[in-house]
This record gives C-alpha cells, structure tokens and sequence, in this order.
C-alpha cells in the first residue's frame, strides 16, 4: 500500500463513526456488527477492496485496545510424573486390566504414557487407525485386516473428539510408531472388547472406536477422569494432583531426559513448531538427542 492510501484508510478509520450508526456517530460498546456490515457495504461503492480490509483492521484494533481485559485465576502449573512415578503408573494400570475392572484404562493409560497422544485424540482413537507394517508389501495396514502377527505398529492419530472431528492442529494430525508394550495391551484389550460386544449383544454401538463404554459408546472426559484417578491412587499418588492431560508432559519429559532432540520431540507431540514445544513443555524440557517407540521400549522394556 502507498503512503497516500495508508494515510486515505487512516483519516476514513478516524472518521468511520460518522456513518456507522443510523443517529451518526456510535459509541464502541454499542455498535452492533450489523451496524458496520452497513458501513463497509456503504464504503465499498467509492474504495477498492484494500482500502476496505484497512478501515476494518483499524476497527478491529480500535475495539481490541478499548476492551478491558479482566484479570483471570491463575492456570494450573505443568508438571509431569517422575520416571518412578511413571512405573508406578504403568505397573498399577496392568492391575486393573488382570482385574478386569475398567478394563480399559490399561491399554488407555500406556499408550497415551508411551506415545505422547492428548486424551482428545485417544477417546477418539479406532481400530482401523491402529495398524501394522506389512512386509509383503511394504504397506501399513489396518489391525483390523492383518492381525496382529507383525514386527511393525502404528496408530494414525488422525481425529479427536472435538466437535469437528480434527486434530487440534494439522501438524497434529500424525502416525506414531507403537512400542511393544503398547502393542501387547492393546491386542490383549481387542480380544477383551470383543467378550464385551458379545455379552451386551444388540445394545453395542459399533463405533470401532477402541476405548468405549461397556456398550460400545464415546467416553466422555469425565469418565476418563474418573477412571483415571482410580489408577492414580492404586499408583501411589494424589489423585488430586493429576490429570490425564499430564501424561502427555510425562511423555516429553521422560524422551528430554533420555537426550532426544527437541525437534523430534515436537514432531511425536504433534506441535506446529519447535517454539510451542518449548513454551508448552518449559518445564518438562532440557537442552538436549534417538526416536519414540525405540526409546520407550529401552525405558520401558516389555517383560
């Protein structure tokens, strides 16, 4: 834009109020989007479309700077379990899958340990996401189709329960390789959901969704909560004092302290950059350098 212009848009977005309102000029907090949709409309038949998106940039940053932004609570701190912690976790959620309680919660709770995935991408996780190398053909093929008789898993954490069904971002949308103690509960977990679908017969959802209600359903976030404090407190720990959320803080602290780079870290959790990993995760993150499901199954080795 030419200086000429710029100065044309600012003396048009000093003086926008004149027409803005049906009385003339308008105070900011009783302007109604109506109102200005009338007074771009009316604008538009004498400037271009540039001067346009400038009177209503100027509008936008004259209605920021008169708001007052209240103060809010402070946000809980991150934090995330420490590596005895972490086992202790883990340990106590293979007890409730022998149990058969809330069966669940194991494979819930060590995968999202291990792979770093948010609790909203894990309720929405299904079968046909989960899925193994095909060495035949060098393919990655659905569970669902091919068993669980291979070498190499993954899960395509493509959705999450939001209202859209997308992952929060689209660097969020990612496939994560499975470590394989991940691999192990999940498969035991796909043998117990079937008893599950059998004993409630015609009142299953058949959803494919691989962490449900007895009856196949959509958990919701409460539930989990719930269920997951239940394992928090057979852990050792204060169920008050931890979230679902946290495990994915736990996730990169544990791959930080095993010195994996902070741009392979960024790329597990699924941020768009390494700046929101940094930011997010300050407290969980030392300067560090290996990948994923390797390392976890070096830190959490199966049997």
């Amino acid at each position: 834009m030419t200086r000429g212009n710029e100065q044309t848009s600012q003396t048009r977005g000093c003086t926008w109020g004149a027409g803005v309102g049906k009385d003339g000029a308008r105070k900011l907090r009783e302007l109604t989007a109506e109102e200005v949709d009338r007074w771009l409309a009316a604008e538009s038949k004498s400037v271009s479309t540039r001067t346009l998106q400038d009177l209503r940039s100027i509008l936008k940053r004259a209605i920021t700077r008169a708001q007052e932004l209240p103060k809010g609570q402070t946000g809980r701190p991150s934090k995330s379990l420490n590596l005895d912690q972490t086992e202790a976790m883990l340990a106590a959620a293979e007890t409730f899958a022998t149990a058969g309680t809330l069966a669940w919660l194991c494979p819930y709770i060590v995968v999202s340990l291990l792979t770093g995935a948010r609790t909203e991408e894990m309720r929405a996780l299904r079968w046909t996401h989960i899925v193994a190398l095909d060495p035949a053909n060098g393919k990655w093929r659905s569970v669902t189709e091919v068993g669980w008789d291979h070498e190499r898993f993954a899960i395509h954490v493509w959705r999450s329960v939001r209202a859209t069904g997308d992952t929060k971002t689209r660097k969020s949308r990612r496939t994560l390789g499975l470590p394989k103690r991940c691999v192990r509960v999940l498969r035991e977990h796909q043998e117990r959901q079937a008893a599950e679908q059998a004993r409630a017969g015609a009142r299953w959802q058949d959803r494919e969704l691989v962490f449900t209600t007895a009856t196949g359903g959509q958990l919701d976030k409460d539930a989990v909560l719930r269920a997951f404090r239940k394992v928090v407190t057979a852990a050792g720990l204060d169920p008050k004092e931890w979230t679902p959320r946290e495990q994915r803080h736990t996730f990169v602290s544990v791959l930080s302290d095993e010195d994996m780079p902070i741009e392979k870290i960024s790329d597990l959790v699924g941020h768009k950059d390494q700046t929101t990993t940094q930011t997010v995760y300050r407290h969980q993150i030392r300067p560090v350098v290996l990948h994923g499901a390797e390392a976890m199954d070096r830190i959490f080795p199966e049997g």
